[in-house]
């Protein structure tokens, strides 16, 4: 079997990709894998860092904005769907794949295209609840369209074979244990409370964040990991400035990244956090009651339709980002954890939706398009 994945921009189309690729590895001895991205995109790195080879096709998307600048990148946007469609051909037809799983982001435009025009088939992983544009485009001419969620079908033409699959998580997402993960985090009997807004950070969430750490270091009643981001390093000094001395709250872990997701969101009661497709996947695949705050920087506020698929389900609640207040966070996470029967409720409710075998579910249907 020879596969080619093409994917990128974000980690939410990156992972799903790596995924696929593990389980590819695992059950299909001698399968050969390429993996096509942006040049300087975060898959440049990401992808050789989890063993698979990787190829850099010259790509960008198209800028909303309305200034001199988006237009000039516009242009170079323009030029490049010629030549990026050029580079694929060129790629294709020197790997002679079976097939191409597209998993979203403009980079799996050009190569998803060529590769239906070549005559190879071509099959689409949507994670999101509203499908990207690159997802809509190519479609029609796709063997299958593999959703996340049954949401995003009524976006997509009628004709298209559409089936449920969910979104590929971690094995160690689905293993980790509350009770083992709290020894290993030093975590007592008091809820805990998960937060962060993304590898980058997101300062909404980081000031309203600091806010009910704040209000909740009067009592210390919570224990509370949160992640600040890379563009967040102000964070600490700006706890301080509002009088919380971390040295004094070891019940408190405040760092940029979170290295160990899997145990930390074992460990949770509680979430704050975006609603990108892969963190709300894991979070059903724990069960984790959560208070959902989209990003409203994506393209078609795609988050927001995410979040409420939960929100429909009672499964969290939501807060758009222009709605959110230090008073308003405050006011929720105490209703939510004070009320056991209830956040016990988002719990089975979160836990319902989780589809734990989406990677079984993906290889079923490549192995329907290459007997």
């Amino acid at each position: 079997m020879r596969v080619i994945l093409a994917g990128g921009g974000t980690a939410g189309h990156i992972n799903p990709a790596l995924a696929i690729a593990s389980y590819l590895k695992e059950h299909e001895p001698g399968v050969k894998i390429l993996y096509i991205g942006a040049k300087g995109g975060m898959e440049e790195n990401l992808v050789p860092e989890a063993g698979l080879p990787f190829k850099g096709i010259e790509i960008s998307g198209f800028s909303r904005q309305l200034n001199i600048n988006a237009f000039k990148r516009n242009i170079i946007t323009l030029k490049r769907i010629v030549t990026s469609s050029i580079e694929s051909k060129k790629l294709i037809s020197e790997f002679r794949p079976d097939i191409c799983i597209g998993t979203g982001g403009y980079v799996s435009g050009p190569v998803l295209k060529k590769a239906n025009n070549m005559g190879i088939p071509t099959v689409i992983h949507e994670q999101n609840a509203f499908p990207g544009m690159t997802t809509r485009m190519l479609s029609k001419k796709a063997k299958w369209i593999m959703l996340a969620v049954p949401e995003a079908q009524k976006y997509l033409n009628s004709r298209c074979n559409v089936v449920i699959t969910g979104n590929p998580i971690r094995k160690e997402i689905i293993t980790a244990s509350k009770e083992n993960s709290k020894t290993t985090l030093n975590l007592d009997a008091r809820p805990v409370i998960l937060s962060f807004g993304g590898s980058l950070g997101a300062r909404k969430i980081n000031e309203t964040v600091a806010g009910l750490i704040a209000h909740t270091t009067k009592t210390d009643c919570y224990q509370h990991i949160h992640a600040y981001g890379k563009y967040g390093g102000w964070f600490p000094g700006f706890l301080k400035e509002k009088g919380v001395d971390l040295q004094k709250h070891p019940n408190l872990s405040i760092q940029e990244y979170i290295k160990n997701m899997p145990a930390c969101l074992a460990a949770a009661d509680l979430a704050i956090c975006r609603a990108g497709a892969i963190t709300l996947s894991e979070l059903q695949a724990q069960g984790k009651p959560a208070i959902l705050i989209p990003s409203p920087n994506v393209a078609k506020n795609h988050q927001y339709h995410n979040a409420m698929v939960l929100v429909r389900n009672k499964a969290a609640q939501i807060v758009e980002e222009k709605d959110l207040t230090d008073t308003k966070l405050i006011k929720i996470v105490k209703e939510m954890l004070d009320d056991k029967l209830s956040l016990a409720q988002y719990a089975k409710n979160s836990k319902k939706m989780a589809i734990l075998n989406a990677n079984a579910r993906i290889y079923e249907i490549i192995k329907k398009v290459i007997p």
